[in-house]
């Protein structure tokens, strides 16, 4: 006999999209969900004697990982916690940096707007401390986001209002991205080329980066080269959007234990307990284990009920019932009919007579005499049971009707364990009632009275009997008699 316990632990069941960010990834992954399972089965068989326990266990680690895309907002606004008020990117005041710069305000400012913004005034042509050519001045600074814990790489990105009254000026954008002090990346966009006619145009551009980021040192810078009206700039911003990978691992552990016992219940104890759960509800409550018998599904049955079942399954037979054939069975009887009649009588001695010396007449016969032979009894008794078997063989085979083929499969649909309880009794008889035509049985039933039960009790043997027997031996004392001819 087998027992099998089941011990199941945290269970997950999810389903989401796939979203593609790998370690290394460089800019802002698709937002989703990436689930990923392993699972491990592991089999231990322990031989305690009188049972064996074989415990499987399946561990299946979930790995589910979930990306999002944050976003710093503006690092350049005060507000925001990254940079005080005077490295705002409203240019109200000057970052610092190389070359000659000045904050003019009002129609200087051109089509910024009548509020400070920031002018290269600086001819020369160097290079800058971030390695950007043909700069004559730059306002920089380095901006710490180490807060936003960036580790999954992601996405800068900036916009600055630029208005450039001199064609053969020229003005560019640089950020680079930093691990404490190791470079993620570094980028330059010329925002208006010498030899441009830009005037006032608004620009927006991106860097992507991978890994970790924690510093920003941004640097706008340029050249006035005819020293007349510098390009100016003003309204900075930059945002920092990066990946944000959330991974949760978690474990479904499914303990299966299945104990073999070594013949150490008594069939009749297994039949028991098999009987048990087979005929009641078990069910648990704190650890208490409740029986409840299951009551069989029984309907009334009554002797409308029954004859209406069989006349359904007689529909079905007569659709598929053939006509009668009268079939004739021709059959050749070979009758030997043995009559040995052995009688064995002690018959009285003759009495012996004197012989006398005159011859007997002999007794002629006359030649024309014919002797009549009578019938052999044998004979008679052989044609005679040739024709009753051949009247027998000659009988048609009947079919059953339909209405007892009904008859027959509503019977055989009574379960064997349940043929003799009180509804199959009753069923039973009401078929052979239906087949009877015999509905008058279940009526109220008379008594009869016998009038003369008395009477008949008191003849005696010889008043009922005696004349019969006396009939019987005498004819069979006749017929010993005439045996002896």
């Amino acid at each position: 006999m087998h027992f099998i316990r089941l011990c199941s632990l945290l269970l997950l069941a999810s389903s989401y999209s796939k979203a593609e960010c790998l370690i290394d990834h460089e800019g802002l992954c698709t937002p989703g969900i990436t689930i990923t399972e392993d699972t491990q089965v592991e089999i231990t068989e322990e031989d305690l004697g009188t049972e064996i326990v074989t415990t499987t266990t399946t561990t299946v680690t979930t790995t589910t990982e979930t990306v999002t895309n944050e976003n710093s907002n503006d690092i350049l606004d005060g507000s925001n916690g990254y940079v005080s008020s005077s490295k705002e990117g409203d240019m109200d005041i000057d970052w610092g940096g190389q070359g000659s710069a000045s904050m003019p305000s009002g129609n200087s400012c051109y089509g910024l707007g009548t509020d400070k913004c920031a002018m290269i005034t600086g001819s020369g042509n160097t290079t800058s401390n971030m390695g950007v050519d043909g700069m004559g001045t730059t306002f920089i600074q380095t901006v710490d986001i180490s807060d936003l814990q960036i580790n999954n790489g992601g996405e800068v990105k900036y916009s600055i209002e630029v208005d450039k009254q001199d064609a053969q000026d020229r003005i560019y954008l640089h950020i680079t991205g930093l691990n404490g002090s190791n470079q993620v990346f570094n980028g330059t966009d010329v925002l208006s080329e010498t030899g441009v006619s830009s005037g006032y145009q608004s620009y927006n551009g991106s860097f992507d980066f991978s890994g970790v980021l924690n510093k920003l040192t941004i640097e706008i810078g340029g050249r006035d080269i005819n020293l007349a009206v510098g390009p100016v700039f003003d309204d900075v911003t930059v945002d920092v959007f990066y990946n944000v990978i959330n991974t949760i691992v978690t474990q479904h552990i499914t303990t299966l234990e299945e104990i073999y016992y070594l013949n150490i219940f008594d069939p009749t104890e297994i039949e028991f307990v098999e009987e048990v759960f087979e005929y009641n509800d078990i069910s648990f409550d704190d650890g208490e284990i409740d029986f409840t018998p299951i009551e069989p599904e029984t309907d009334e049955i009554s002797y409308e009920t029954v004859e209406l079942e069989i006349q359904e399954f007689e529909i079905d037979f007569e659709i598929d019932l053939p006509k009668p054939e009268i079939v004739t069975v021709q059959a050749e009887t070979e009758l030997e009919l043995e009559l040995e009649i052995e009688m064995e009588m002690e018959l009285p001695e003759p009495e012996v007579e004197e012989i006398s010396n005159e011859q007997p007449k002999e007794e002629t016969t006359e030649p024309n005499s014919e002797t009549v032979e009578e019938p052999s009894v044998e004979a008679e008794d052989s044609t005679e049971q040739e024709e009753v078997q051949q009247e027998e063989t000659e009988k048609p085979v009947k079919e059953p009707s339909a209405k007892e083929k009904a008859a027959t499969k509503i019977v055989k649909k009574i379960d064997d364990k349940a043929r003799y309880d009180d509804a199959a009794q009753i069923k039973t008889l009401i078929v052979m009632q239906i087949l009877g035509d015999t509905k008058s049985f279940f009526d109220t039933q008379s008594i009869i009275q016998d009038n003369n039960i008395n009477e008949y009790l008191d003849k005696s043997l010889e008043d009922q009997f005696g004349f019969l027997f006396q009939s019987a031996q005498n004819q069979t004392m006749e017929d010993l008699i005439n045996g002896q001819y």
